[in-house]
Parts: structure tokens; C-alpha cells; sequence
């Protein structure tokens, strides 16, 4: 019979299967866009002009609506029935519409003041300002896309369904690409469209692809969308009342960024100047999403609605038991990604990103700059499993705390860093990290002490192990790494043949030690995440 765990982990593994093409297509979006600009004065503004609406990504689509929503809706699908969880639907959906869709109009009005600040160091180079502000306006009515996209995936998941959400963004990088180049490079020309603007409103059209694409699935488990609007409901009242708090929790997310954004502005590099230290955070932010995505959140998300139905039957055994594994099974996959980040990240930025207007030189500060994040991933993945728990225990103030606490600890990260110090901007990747390890630290303790315990000492002795793995592995990779290196010179080659050789070895030794020191997530995590694939074997043709 197949525990909450496993089930957890087999839920995980299919969105991991497709948060994995979602992050390839991702890259291969940034580096199209890194070979076609560079770091420069426009794909800086452009950035910029982007980061404003995306930033609801965490706040709707990874935090607050689905850490509200989805237990809520679980609760009702569970214990109400399909027509109150269809109505629940529509009122939030209504709701969403009409506050968001004024959001995005405010955005466009005030995109100037919100240029202003999240980087008022662009007014110090001519055009540039200008520049984000105008591609700001185009591309804000993206936060409302995406919002809706995310209740999509909220019901979709509540659903047991997780492959077409998790495919959703794929088609949003696919789409956005494609209707960019379409109309920055073929008809925007003849419109007066400039290529970036062109690929500004490539992100719109993709926005709408993204949240589309769920569509059938919607309509195939009996959810249409109909306008709705009744305050009175207590669902909805419910979501708003565990919003309010995530809400301003999310938005100490958004001030880390605006802060660190701010400061990169600022940031002037011996070589580059001021074009440089904003591309350089976005293209390694890029890569340490990569695995936060494909673990962090991909098992975060498949956890909530299983933590949400252990406590809607009142099983609080089930629930600790799922949350430990969960948070093992996390540090299982990021412990080793972090270091592998940090040995190999060089290499990997090289063999993907270098050419065209990306340079010898980019690569360095990019890498230096992942380094830094890298640090923070294991707690920034945890933090996505611990976060909707809380929820899920109808306690949204304590998100709300951590995440405010979070912005002196940024902040003076981040002030010490660039004032004291001469890392940079990789300084304000590393107060991210800090931020992400601070943050797991306050909510595992307070959730420890909120749930009864969470089986801590079976979860330090799996981390304890997998610590000793990854120790084993890096010492291995970076021998193997040296060698490569030292033979073959460097070059885009020498990092290709390098990863070639050093990722395969990397995870068979890990695999080994972890065998070795029997840590007990590994059998639980290799059916899961390989699931989707062998099933994706078997339709292949033989």
C-alpha cells in the first residue's frame, strides 16, 4: 500500500519530469536573449521591466494564493463536495480579476516611481531609464496572467493532477520566445517595433499560453470558469484572512529583491561599469532555479495537498511523518546540487551561455555570482515545503514574521557586502542565501514545536549522511575537475568534456555513499523521480 510519503515523492517526481523541460526551455529562452543583447543598457532595462510583474510569481504562484488556496479548496473538495469546491473557484478567480487586474493598471501608471525604486542608478546612464520604463508598461499585464495561472495549477494539483500545471511553463518560455522573435525580429519591424519591444510583448502572449494550456485540463474535471461575486462566503473570506498575512510576509520577498536590485544599480565593475551586475545576478539566478525548481518546489507543491488532507482527517501522525520525509528527500536532492553549483558552475555557464555578445568575462562574474547562491539553496528549497505547512495548520502569521525578520537580515547582508567588502554584486547573492538560511532555520523550529516534532532525530541523521556524501563527491569532482583542467587548458571545450565527465561521476559516487551509509530517502526518492520516466520509456517505440 502506498504511504503519503511515496506518494508524495511519485506526485513530486512527475512535476520534477516537467519543472525539468520548464527550466531547459527557460535557458534556452535566457540564453537566446543573452546571445542576441548581451549585458547591456537594453536587456538590463529589460530585465527590469520584467522582474516588476514577475515578482508575483513567488507571491501567487509559488506562495501566497497557492499556500491559501489549495488547503482551502482541498478542504471543500474533501469534505463539501465538487459543486461548493467549483464555486470556491469562481469567486476566487472573480476576485483575482478585478484586484489584480487594478494592480496592473497602477503598474503601468507608476512604472517611472517603481523604475525609480528598484533602480534609480539607471537614470546615471542615458536612455536607460526610459528604457525600463516603457518595457515595464508592456509587459505588467503579465502578473495578471500569471496569477490565474497559478489558481489553475492550485485546482489542478488539489486534483491529484500535476503534470499539465507543472508543463504550463514550458509553454510560457516556448511561447514568449517564439512570439518575441516573431515580432521583434519579423513583423515588429513593420509595425515600428524595436526587437526588444518585440520580445517584451513575446512575454505577454506567452503569459496567456501559460495559463491557456491548463484550460481543458480545467474543463475536463468539471471547472468552468463563471463570474462570481459574493464577499459573504466563507471560503473565500477564509482565503482572504490566510492572504492577508502572506500577502505582506511575500512582500518582504519583493523588498529583498527591490534592496538588492537597488544595490546592484549601483554596483560598478572595473571592467564594465554599470552594465553588468544586474545581468550577471538574473543569469545566475537562472541557474539556481534550476534545481529549486525541479526539488524544492516541485516537492513542495506536491506535499501541500497531502498534508492538507492529513489534516483535514485529523491525522497529525501522518502529517509530521510526511512533512520529515519530504524534508529529507529535499536535502537529499539539493545538498549535492549546491556543491556541484559551486565545483562546476564555471563550466556549466561556459558550455551554455558563452558566445555572441556573452563573453570570457560574463561567465566569471556569473559564476562568481551562482557560487553565492548556491549556499542558500538547500534552505531556500526547505523553506518552500515548510511555508504552506503552516498554512495548512492555519497559521499565517508566522510566515509573515520570518519573512519580515528576513528583510534586516538582506539588508545589512547585503549593505556589508557592496560597502565593505569587494565582492559586488556576488554580495547580494550571498545575502539571498543568508536570507534563505535564516528563514528555514525559524520556521523548522517553530514548526517543530507547533506540530509536536517532526521526527527530528530520523531527519538529522538522513542530513547528517547526505552532508558525508556530498563531502565524498566533492572531493572526487574537483580531483577529476583539476585534472580535466590541467591537461585540456581552458575553453568552452575543456568546460563541455569537463561536465561530461564530472556530473556522471559526481552522481555515481554520491549514489554509492549514500548506499553506503544507507540513507534511507534514497530508495523513496529514486522511484519517485524516475517514475515519469520509465513510464515515458514505455510509450516510446521499441
Amino acid at each position: 500500500m502506498e504511504t503519503a510519503a511515496h506518494g508524495v515523492v511519485r506526485h513530486a517526481g512527475i512535476m520534477s519530469a516537467a519543472v525539468m523541460l520548464s527550466r531547459i526551455t527557460g535557458l534556452a529562452r535566457e540564453i537566446i536573449m543573452a546571445r542576441l543583447f548581451g549585458a547591456g543598457v537594453v536587456f538590463e532595462a529589460f530585465r527590469l521591466g520584467f522582474l516588476l510583474p514577475n515578482l508575483t510569481r513567488d507571491l501567487f504562484a509559488e506562495g501566497a494564493l497557492s499556500a491559501a488556496f489549495v488547503p482551502t479548496f482541498t478542504d471543500y473538495l474533501t469534505t463539501r463536495g465538487k459543486n461548493e469546491a467549483v464555486r470556491l473557484a469562481n469567486l476566487v478567480a472573480t476576485a483575482i480579476i478585478l484586484f489584480i487586474g487594478l494592480l496592473c493598471i497602477g503598474g503601468a501608471v507608476f512604472a517611472p516611481q517603481l523604475v525609480d525604486i528598484f533602480a534609480p542608478g539607471f537614470r546615471q546612464v542615458p536612455g536607460k531609464f526610459e528604457l525600463a520604463v516603457h518595457l515595464t508598461r508592456i509587459m505588467f499585464p503579465f502578473l495578471l496572467l500569471v496569477a490565474l495561472a497559478a489558481q489553475a495549477m492550485g485546482i489542478l494539483n488539489a486534483c491529484n493532477q500535476f503534470a499539465v500545471p507543472a508543463l504550463a511553463s514550458s509553454f510560457f518560455n516556448v511561447g514568449s520566445v517564439s512570439f518575441g522573435l516573431m515580432l521583434g525580429f519579423w513583423i515588429g519591424p513593420h509595425l515600428g517595433l524595436s526587437a526588444i519591444e518585440g520580445m517584451a510583448w513575446g512575454v505577454v502572449l506567452g503569459g496567456a499560453l501559460q495559463l491557456f494550456w491548463q484550460a481543458p485540463s480545467l474543463l475536463r474535471s468539471g471547472f468552468s470558469f463563471r463570474p462570481a461575486i459574493d464577499w459573504s462566503h466563507p471560503g473565500l473570506r477564509h482565503i482572504i484572512h490566510l492572504m492577508g498575512p502572506a500577502i505582506l510576509g511575500g512582500a518582504a520577498v519583493q523588498i529583498n529583491v527591490m534592496v538588492n536590485t537597488n544595490f546592484a544599480s549601483y554596483v560598478s565593475d572595473p571592467l564594465r561599469g554599470p552594465n553588468g551586475p544586474v545581468s550577471w545576478l538574473g543569469w545566475a539566478f537562472r541557474f539556481f532555479q534550476l534545481p529549486l525548481g525541479l526539488f524544492g518546489v516541485a516537492v513542495a507543491n506536491a506535499t501541500l495537498p497531502t498534508i492538507s488532507r492529513s489534516l483535514a482527517s485529523n491525522d497529525f501522525i501522518e502529517f509530521r511523518r510526511t512533512l520529515s520525509r519530504s524534508l529529507a528527500v529535499v536535502f537529499l536532492l539539493t545538498v549535492p546540487s549546491s556543491a556541484g553549483l559551486m565545483l562546476l558552475g564555471s563550466d556549466m555557464i561556459a558550455a551554455i551561455y558563452q558566445g555572441g555578445k556573452f563573453d570570457a568575462y560574463d561567465t566569471q562574474q556569473t559564476a562568481l555570482a551562482l557560487s553565492c547562491y548556491a549556499i542558500g539553496l538547500a534552505g531556500y528549497a526547505a523553506a518552500k515545503v515548510l511555508t504552506p505547512a503552516f498554512y495548512a495548520l492555519r497559521d499565517s502569521r508566522t510566515p509573515m514574521l520570518t519573512s519580515l525578520a528576513s528583510i534586516a537580515v538582506n539588508f545589512g547582508v547585503a549593505w556589508y557586502s557592496v560597502q565593505h567588502t569587494r565582492l559586488g554584486h556576488a554580495g547580494l547573492a550571498l545575502s539571498t542565501s543568508a536570507v534563505a538560511l535564516c528563514s528555514c532555520l525559524l520556521l523548522f523550529v517553530r514548526l517543530r514545536g507547533k506540530a509536536g516534532g517532526v521526527y527530528g532525530r530520523d531527519l538529522f541523521a538522513s542530513t547528517t549522511k547526505i552532508l558525508a556524501a556530498t563531502v565524498l563527491m566533492s572531493a572526487v569532482v574537483w580531483v577529476v575537475d583539476h585534472l580535466i583542467d590541467s591537461g585540456l587548458g581552458t575553453g568552452k571545450l575543456t568546460s563541455v568534456i569537463s561536465l561530461a565527465i564530472c556530473i556522471p561521476i559526481g552522481l555515481a559516487v554520491f549514489w554509492a555513499a549514500c548506499k553506503w551509509f544507507r540513507v534511507a530517502e534514497l530508495e523513496l526518492a529514486a522511484a519517485g523521480f524516475a517514475g515519469p520516466f520509465r513510464r515515458l520509456r514505455r510509450l516510446l517505440p521499441r
